[in-house]
């Protein structure tokens, strides 16, 4: 089952209901993190299939409600690392 098939089945919403009234964008970032890990915007924008631009607003909205945590990238230091909210 694919992250999009979860997201409308309302599994997300009973796991966790602060997710329940977010976009549709950002269940689908919630459930790419969950099941891939951490990931900087434009590897969430490759694996979702969302513009970058939309990957941004969902991860404000995540943000927002202290779903989604981020860090500087190890890696590329221009970029951040997102993750799920311990």
């Amino acid at each position: 089952m694919s992250a999009t098939d979860q997201e409308t089945d309302g599994s997300t919403e009973q796991r966790d209901p602060a997710v329940g009234d977010l976009p549709p964008s950002a269940k689908l970032v919630y459930k790419v993190l969950e099941y891939e890990g951490a990931m900087t915007q434009e590897g969430i924008a490759e694996e979702s299939r969302l513009c970058p631009r939309t990957v941004r607003y969902a991860l404000g909205k995540l943000e927002d409600r202290e779903l989604v945590s981020s860090r500087v990238s190890l890696e590329d230091a221009r970029q951040s690392v997102y993750r799920l909210a311990d």
